[in-house]
């Protein structure tokens, strides 16, 4: 009779099954083939950056590459061009700018530049641009002056919006300009232009306009008198004195003021020789007429 062998279980073990099924699932095989990789170069290059002296001279390496690649001569700036700019604004622009030419376009911080050039008082807008060939380009709007404001401190150049462009040392500086004064006339400059354009067809030379009050205009000839003008609506009064006058010849005659400040009664100041008369005939019994709202107040 023949020994009984005993057969061997073909089945894995319990332990083996485990591991065969884990090294199946995608997490380990992820693992494999990203995680050790990644955290082999990982621990290598820590122990490479772990001297100072190495991340130094790694920090100089990439500092010197990126300053071969910036200063490369299609990324220099060599010119600053400027366009629409007067002589006096390209003169103060050369001497704000804050970078010396040659310099690379990448060092050039163009917001700022831009605001700078912006607060120059004669400046509006700029706008810049790097052209071909190492040109930085600045366009520049100035502000057009359209008046003079006399001030206690000075006589300023104003445009249309208010804004001081320059000074003045007197008004032969700027022959062409109507002069303005008074608190608060730099905040009505177009208004005044409104008032100045009407005044033209007065046919009187015109010495400029004062803000009384913040809030209204008198219109001075160059003789001295006075229009009064109303709070709202001055050009619309201006016209009426401009009817009355050539319908009755008013400002040839010796009037000091005309008070438009009330539409429904205007009133006319006489001068003082007018004034005189016109009492020598009230004294001695004559009678005199009162057109036009005139008084001898």
């Amino acid at each position: 009779m023949r020994p009984m062998i005993p057969r061997t279980d073909p089945a894995p073990s319990r332990l083996s099954y485990r591991l065969e099924r884990m090294r199946l699932t995608p997490a380990y095989r992820r693992l494999v083939r990203i995680g050790l990789p990644l955290l082999l170069v990982t621990g290598l290059t820590a122990g490479y950056l772990g001297d100072a002296a190495r991340r130094a001279d790694l920090a100089e390496r990439f500092t010197e590459i990126r300053r071969q690649i910036e200063t490369r001569p299609e990324f220099m700036v060599h010119l600053l061009a400027l366009e629409g700019a007067s002589p006096g604004v390209q003169e103060d622009i050369h001497e704000i700018f804050p970078y010396d030419l040659p310099a690379s376009s990448f060092d050039l911080d163009l917001p700022a530049i831009r605001a700078m050039i912006e607060e120059l008082p004669a400046v509006a807008r700029a706008d810049l641009r790097i052209r071909q060939g190492g040109t930085l380009v600045a366009t520049i709007t100035e502000r057009r002056p359209v008046a003079l404001w006399r001030t206690p401190e000075g006589i300023e150049v104003l445009d249309i919006t208010g804004a001081a462009i320059a000074s003045a040392e007197s008004r032969a500086e700027r022959p062409g300009l109507p002069v303005l004064s008074g608190a608060g006339a730099d905040r009505a400059v177009a208004q005044a232009l409104d008032i100045l354009g009407a005044a033209q067809a007065l046919g009187q030379p015109v010495r400029g306009l004062v803000r009384m009050g913040e809030r209204r205009w008198d219109l001075v000839l160059g003789d001295g008198r006075r229009i009064l003008l109303p709070e709202s609506d001055p050009v619309r009064a201006l016209e009426r004195v401009i009817v009355l006058d050539r319908a009755n010849d008013m400002l040839s005659r010796d009037v000091a003021r005309i008070d438009m400040r009330l539409g429904a009664r205007p009133t006319v100041r006489l001068g003082a020789t007018a004034a005189e008369q016109w009492w020598q005939v009230t004294l001695s019994g004559g009678t005199t007429g009162n057109s036009s709202g005139a008084t001898g107040r």
